[in-house]
């Protein structure tokens, strides 16, 4: 069922990764740096006080359930920076008669 920018996900396998992911802290604090606005990987780093290759893998896992958002940018020196936003706003999951229901609520742009 989608209703303007909500999505049910019927597939059990994705539910499981969305779950899977939600249940790590670092995904989770990853995600609510960057709900509002794109940062950087050092700087969720930096506002989150997470270790800089656990946000990079952590990054290569949320960019691989297609939970975020990858954009660049070139410096003044002429250096490519990568910027990450996340596509989710929201997620609700509800465990009734023994089923699991996910809904997921988009991030506007």
């Amino acid at each position: 069922m989608q209703i303007l920018n909500q999505l049910t996900i019927e597939e059990s396998e994705r539910k499981e990764i969305f779950l899977e992911i939600l249940s790590d802290k670092y995904c989770r604090l990853i995600l609510e740096s960057i709900m509002n606005t794109p940062k950087s990987a050092i700087e969720i780093s930096r506002d989150k006080e997470i270790p800089l290759s656990t946000v990079y893998r952590r990054i290569q896992q949320l960019h691989d359930s297609h939970m975020i958002r990858t954009s660049g940018i070139i410096t003044d020196e002429g250096k490519r920076l990568f910027l990450y936003k996340s596509k989710i706003k929201e997620v609700n999951t509800r465990f009734y008669d023994g089923k699991i229901t996910v809904d997921v609520v988009f991030n506007k742009n």
